[in-house]
């Protein structure tokens, strides 16, 4: 395989201010640290001939720079069908420039489809950690089956990862983050590990953050051991955004330059495609990622190009609880989650697809969800899709339209492990299911669920056929064309990163049903 393609040049060359016709673009001889490459390996992204690899050279990563001088450094690169590196089926340069943070991005093509690699960089004498990774099936290929992890709300100071220490150990296909991958504030109960820094709002804060993050033995086990699908949420900039407008409600033009410090770091510690690249204070990050004739990923994202959330607390931006008789906010059928582009590249999307499972890959709860359970006082919170019940009910009337194959919707962000059943009118038990939902519990972050409301969701919720909001952990699914069978995976000790993992519940969705059967 060519080192550098001459459009991959170009543009490194454009990232250091440097024009087309100037001299070549020299890497620095490199003055090899003890080790460069202190934050891991990842790959993610997974087509039928590739991945993308990621790697970051940063030897002092609490540093601003990691630790490194200014200049460019060539990282080598190798993969192999073996864990020796015995048979390299590719190989290359790549340039870490400061610019982008001295991170690596490899687009790998022109490899066999749904097969296993092994990876590594090179950089002076280092030689990172080896990687795992694998490439997807082939368009028109009936794949057998797919078993992935999902995972969100990673805070760093309130435990260790060790549910993705487990999900490294369990001979997973691909890994799905659905967001808050770090934590921009600190709080919680009990906080065993500290942030040591303030807020971020610079490039360089944030990279640090991430670094920080990256410090976690799981969390770097778990991106060597498989590819990753990911997308952000709120915590990844500031909590609670919506679009252009912050939890605080700061002028537009300087929150936006935050949100795009933010965007850039995020892009710089992930193993994602050079196309989800931050330009004009945007970065396109939805797209599809197909697994054969098996699945279809939808993944989406639901905070770049929200509306706000209705009926804000005064000179405020962000959510709140409200009833929903005194938000007229919320019977506005123009309001959005996704943005309008998104939304209908969904729709086209799910209309044409041929994919046996059809996985929306989103941040939240989309089931609805009364927090104060008496009838005609709903209480709902505003940040989720119960705050944009206009949008939500276009989602589902389109799957009730176009139908899909076997659409299921996998999310996060509320602290919490949820199995539902999603139909145009969750009230009505005899309204039939359009989707079925997976959600995630966070990895470590605390849950702010009152005691008993999850007994009492279940109770009175007739859509909802699993709550629990004590608990932290991540989700397995094994997918066949029959049958997804999902598992939903809780840490005996957050606070032990070797803990022990217990199945909390377990359920089966068969095909054609949109309903999900206890196992």
């Amino acid at each position: 395989m060519p080192t550098l393609s001459r459009r991959a040049l170009l543009w490194q060359m454009a990232a250091l201010g440097l024009a087309p016709h100037a001299s070549p673009l020299r890497a620095a001889k490199p003055k090899t640290p003890s080790d460069p490459f202190t934050l891991g390996v990842a790959s993610g992204a997974p087509s039928p001939d590739g991945f993308v690899l990621w790697t970051r050279l940063a030897p002092r990563p609490a540093e601003p720079g990691g630790g490194l001088d200014p200049v460019p450094l060539s990282v080598r690169w190798e993969v192999a069908s073996d864990e020796r590196f015995t048979k390299i089926e590719a190989k290359g340069t790549a340039f870490a420039v400061p610019a982008e943070g001295h991170s690596v991005h490899v687009e790998v093509d022109r490899l066999a489809s749904a097969r296993g690699y092994y990876y590594r960089f090179l950089h002076g004498d280092a030689v990172s950690p080896v990687g795992r990774t694998r490439t997807s099936p082939a368009a028109n290929e009936k794949a057998a089956r797919l078993r992935f992890g999902v995972a969100s709300c990673q805070h760093y100071e309130q435990g260790f990862f060790g549910a993705l220490r487990h999900a490294a150990e369990s001979d997973l296909d691909l890994f799905v983050h659905l967001g808050d991958y770090i934590y921009e504030s600190s709080w919680g109960a009990r906080r065993d590990r500290r942030h040591a820094a303030p807020e971020p709002y610079t490039v360089d804060d944030y990279r640090i953050r991430h670094a920080l993050y990256k410090s976690d033995a799981g969390l770097r086990a778990a991106h060597a051991a498989m590819p990753w699908l990911f997308t952000w949420d709120d915590h990844e900039v500031d909590n609670d955004y919506a679009g252009a407008r912050s939890e605080w409600k700061e002028p537009e033009a300087w929150f936006l330059e935050r949100r795009m410090n933010a965007y850039r770091a995020w892009w710089e510690h992930l193993p994602v495609r050079r196309t989800s690249y931050p330009l004009g204070g945007h970065a396109r990050i939805f797209g599809r990622h197909a697994f054969g004739t098996l699945a279809t990923f939808h993944v989406l994202d639901d905070r770049q190009y929200r509306d706000p959330q209705p009926c804000p607390r005064p000179g405020r931006g962000g959510s709140r609880m409200i009833a929903s008789k005194d938000c007229a906010d919320l019977g506005d059928a123009s309001r959005t989650l996704l943005g309008e582009p998104q939304e209908s590249w969904l729709f086209d999307g799910l209309a044409q697809s041929k994919a046996s499972w059809n996985l929306l890959a989103q941040q939240t709860l989309v089931a609805q969800f009364d927090r104060d359970y008496r009838k005609g006082n709903e209480q709902i919170w505003t940040d989720g899709w119960d705050g944009y019940p206009a949008a939500r009910a276009r989602l589902l009337a389109h799957l009730g339209t176009a139908k899909p194959r076997n659409p299921l919707f996998l999310g996060g962000d509320v602290h919490s492990f949820w199995a539902t059943e999603l139909s145009t009118n969750a009230w009505d038990p005899k309204a039939p299911a359009v989707a079925t939902e997976l959600v995630a519990g966070s990895v470590t972050a605390e849950s702010g669920f009152p005691a008993g409301m999850a007994a009492s969701a279940l109770a009175s919720h007739p859509h909802v056929k699993l709550c629990d909001g004590e608990r932290n952990g991540y989700l397995r699914v094994d997918l066949t064309p029959a049958r997804a069978e999902a598992r939903f995976l809780a840490v005996v000790d957050k606070f032990d990163a070797a803990t022990k993992v217990e199945t909390l519940g377990a359920f089966a969705i068969e095909d054609g049903r949109a309903a999900l059967e206890k196992t």
